[in-house]
């Protein structure tokens, strides 16, 4: 089989600039003072476009046991890399899974039991393997309550549950997705049943447990809004949902999403090289971009915050190739910011 060629890139790129707003009240309980724009700076070339498939689009982000950042790349065709491993230290990449027909949009490393699950929207399951690539298992597969499963990110609580988007609405308007469905669908993380925690969604995409536990951030792709989603102390019900954040996206759409230990949200966006960070009372505090010199990157799909640190990094793609970019995230790396 033909890996496709990795290479490495650097760049050195610094806080650029800060607009004031005129506001004067800072935080939650109040509009930020300034909106932080922040440039980030390229960390290494990932993954080429693909011949066969035209495109090449990295996601998942997220630290794994032995410290690497791993990937996953969407498009990429049967045989070739579906899941690399990057040494962030040396800025090597190695392959370490592939098979034939999957199309894995989202990796975390579960709580429970240190392996990596993967979501594959292409077939309707959550599969998980080791960190090095081996032993891989189909953890969830077939209907939820009828209808099925098209897993795109997942957010696991404290106990290792699975809180899936399941991305079925797409590519429908809120009023289309109450009859098609998009659904927030929870998979306990032991036994692997499934039940729907919201449904009737436009497209949900990204999502991410609230620093508390009490609730989940959902990005809603065909609406380009984030809902909070709130949950019952058992976590198997949603007791309320309604808009957190609109996002201007102009042409994009929101994707994946993150909340760092100080509850703040970062949205990452398809058909937009930039993540835009609200605190959770919903004020935007940042927006993280790439420099205007880098052309050919369309989107920046995903984010992880090394847990405990403020290195961010996030997978930005287009006809240029797969790349990954390192910020300075606004809190520090929690679960919450390492995959989904």
């Amino acid at each position: 089989m033909s890996w496709p060629r990795l290479v490495t890139a650097g760049t050195a790129v610094a806080l650029i600039t800060v607009l004031t707003t005129g506001c004067t009240n800072g935080g939650v309980d109040g509009a930020p003072e300034r909106e932080m724009a922040r440039e980030a700076e390229r960390v290494l070339k990932v993954t080429d476009v693909h011949e066969s498939t035209g495109r090449t689009l990295l996601e998942g982000p997220a630290f794994g046991p032995d410290g690497r950042l791993y990937v996953v790349d969407v498009t990429a065709p049967s045989g070739e890399p579906k899941v690399l491993g990057i040494d962030l230290e040396t800025e090597e990449v190695e392959p370490v899974y592939t098979d034939r027909s999957s199309a894995f949009t989202s990796a975390q490393f579960s709580p429970l039991d240190d392996r990596l699950y993967l979501t594959d929207i292409a077939r309707g399951t959550i599969t998980s393997i080791t960190a090095d690539g081996i032993d891989p298992r189909v953890f969830f597969e077939g209907d939820v309550e009828g209808q099925r499963l098209s897993p795109d990110d997942i957010a696991f609580d404290e106990e290792g549950n699975h809180f899936v988007s399941d991305f079925t609405a797409f590519p429908g308007v809120p009023a289309e997705a109450a009859t098609t469905g998009g659904r927030v669908v929870r998979i306990d993380g032991r036994t692997g049943e499934a039940s729907v925690i919201a449904r009737g969604l436009p497209s949900p995409n990204g999502i991410s447990f609230t620093a508390d536990w009490s609730g989940l951030w959902l990005s809603q792709y065909a609406a380009n809004r984030i809902d909070l989603v709130a949950l019952d102390e058992e976590r198997s019900a949603a007791t309320s949902l309604h808009p957190g954040m609109y996002m201007s996206a102009g042409a994009g759409r929101v994707d994946s999403s993150a909340v760092d230990a100080d509850g703040n949200v970062y949205q990452a966006f398809e058909g937009k090289p930039e993540i835009a960070v609200h605190n959770s009372g919903g004020d935007l505090i940042a927006r993280i971009t790439v420099p205007e010199e880098d052309e050919g990157l369309v989107s920046a799909t995903n984010l992880a915050v090394r847990p405990g640190t403020t290195d961010g990094y996030m997978t930005v793609s287009g006809e240029a190739g797969g790349y990954i970019y390192r910020f300075e995230s606004l809190g520090k790396g929690v679960p919450q910011t390492n995959g989904g």
